[in-house]
C-alpha cells in the first residue's frame, strides 16, 4: 500500500501523533512518502526521522491508495491541494480542535489504521465547489476548487459590500453584507454554521447561501440544488474586495463576476465502519448533552 503523509505544522500537539503513526508503518508492509516540507519541520524541530526511512514527495499521483493527514480540519483542507482530482482517499488524525473532517483521535491511530489496512472502512463522497472569474487572476486560477466553501468579503474597510446574486441566471438579491459564504455539505459545519447556516449532511446534493452580518437582516441562509449556477458581483466603497477558496484568499476588483458551481470531481473521505456523520456531530456539538451544571 503506497501512503502519503502530510502535515501543516509540526508542534507539541502533533509530536506524539506523529511518532505513534511513523511507528506503526514502518512495522507495515506499506511505502510511504512524507510531504517534503512536513518532513523538514520534522527534522528541524525532532530526531524523529532518524530510526526510520522514508522517501519524501512535492506532488501526488494516481499511484497512492491514501493520504493520511496530521492535525485539524484546516490541515485536511491544504491536503485537498494536493489531491485535487486525482481520487486519492484522504483520512485525517486530529491534533487541532473540533474536528469535523479528522475524525481519528491520537490514542485510537493504531486501532484505526489497523482497520484501514484491513480493507474495514468505507468512503464518503463529498463534492466541491469551483470558481471562474470574469477577470483574470493567476491565485484563482491555479487552485480554482473548495472543498469548504467560497466566501466573499469586505477589504481593508468597515463599510459592508454590496453582493449582487443570481442563480442560474435569475436575479435572487443583493445582499448588504460583511460578505457572503457559498458552501457545500462539508462546509456547513464550518464558517457557514457560524454565521446561521444550516447543518446538511455529506450526502445531500445541496449548497447554502449564508449572508455574513447582513444589514437587511430578513436575509436568511438559503439552500439550493449543487446543480445551479451562481453568479456574485460585489460593489462597495473600495476598489476591491476579498474571495476566500477554504483558506486561500486572492483580492478581485470591484464589479469582477463570479461564477461558483458544482466542481467536475469530488473528494474521497476514508471513513472507519463504526463511524458515522451523525455520531460526530452528537460528539462534536455536544447535542443531547446538559452541561449547565
Amino acid at each position: 500500500m503506497k501512503i502519503a503523509i502530510y502535515g501543516q505544522f509540526y508542534h507539541k500537539n502533533s509530536e506524539t501523533s506523529t511518532e505513534v503513526l511513523l511507528d506503526f508503518l514502518q512495522k507495515k508492509d506499506c511505502d510511504v512518502f512524507i510531504e517534503d516540507n512536513f518532513f523538514n519541520m520534522i527534522k528541524h524541530e525532532d530526531d524523529i526521522e532518524k530510526d526510520y526511512h522514508f522517501k519524501t514527495f512535492t506532488a501526488l499521483d494516481t499511484s497512492y491508495d491514501a493520504l493520511i493527514s496530521i492535525g485539524g480540519d484546516g490541515t485536511i483542507l491544504r491536503a485537498v491541494t494536493y489531491i485535487k482530482n486525482l481520487g486519492i482517499p484522504i483520512i485525517g488524525i486530529n491534533t487541532g480542535r473540533l474536528g469535523f473532517l479528522a475524525t481519528i483521535q491520537k490514542e485510537d491511530i493504531e486501532a484505526a489504521l489497523t482497520e484501514i489496512l484491513n480493507g474495514n472502512f468505507k468512503i464518503s463522497e463529498r463534492s466541491l465547489l469551483s470558481i471562474e472569474t470574469s477577470t483574470e487572476n493567476k491565485d484563482i486560477e491555479e487552485l480554482n476548487f473548495a472543498l469548504n466553501e467560497i466566501a466573499v468579503s469586505r477589504k481593508n474597510t468597515t463599510s459592508m459590500i454590496t453582493v449582487e446574486t443570481q442563480l442560474n441566471d435569475e436575479y435572487l438579491t443583493s445582499y448588504w453584507a460583511d460578505g457572503l459564504i457559498v458552501s457545500t455539505p462539508t462546509g456547513s459545519t464550518g464558517y457557514s454554521l457560524s454565521c446561521g447556516g444550516p447543518v446538511i449532511t455529506p450526502s445531500a446534493n445541496n449548497f447554502v447561501l449564508t449572508p455574513i452580518a447582513p444589514h437587511n437582516l430578513n436575509a436568511r441562509p438559503l439552500v439550493i440544488p449543487d446543480s445551479t449556477e451562481i453568479k456574485l458581483k460585489v460593489s462597495g466603497r473600495e476598489e476591491s474586495y476579498l474571495v476566500s477558496l477554504d483558506s486561500r484568499i486572492a483580492t478581485l476588483k470591484n464589479n469582477t463576476v463570479i461564477t461558483i458551481k458544482k466542481a467536475s470531481f469530488s473528494v474521497k473521505m476514508i471513513e472507519l465502519e463504526k463511524e458515522s456523520f451523525l455520531d460526530t456531530l452528537r460528539k462534536k456539538l455536544l447535542w443531547g448533552e446538559d452541561r449547565r451544571n
